[in-house]
């Protein structure tokens, strides 16, 4: 089982810029599938950005095409997405995610059920 924890959440105004980074700790030995998801008020969770396990293949959710940039450390067990030119519908709640070990080496998994281990959230908020 791996744990996951966020940070870099917080408020800024539109156009701004933020990073979030999720640390991963225990079974870490194997690497795993890494994305982000949101959720914002009244709405479903949605997948944000992936990141294969050999970090060499990337994926996003179209809204956030060529603003947010999401990147990962396996010697340092972490994932990072790097925010900018943010707007205010992009305020949600932001959760990292782990897949299974035993994904393919180049998958970008979209998908909640291909995650098996979940962060508590971040909040982030985008005034306009």
């Amino acid at each position: 089982q791996v744990q996951l924890v966020e940070s870099g959440g917080g408020l800024v105004q539109a156009g701004g810029s933020l990073r979030l980074s999720c640390a991963a700790s225990g079974r870490t030995s194997n690497t795993y599938p890494m994305g982000w998801f949101r959720q914002a008020p009244g709405r479903e969770r949605e997948f944000v950005a992936a990141i294969s396990r050999s970090g060499g293949r990337t994926d996003y959710v179209d809204s956030v095409k060529g603003r947010f940039t999401i990147s990962r450390d396996n010697a340092k067990n972490t994932v990072t997405l790097q925010m900018n030119s943010l707007k205010p519908e992009d305020t949600a709640v932001y959760y990292c995610a782990a897949g299974y070990s035993g994904s393919d080496w180049y998958t970008t998994p979209r998908v909640e059920n291909e995650y098996a281990s979940w962060g508590q959230g971040t909040q982030v908020t985008v005034s306009s």
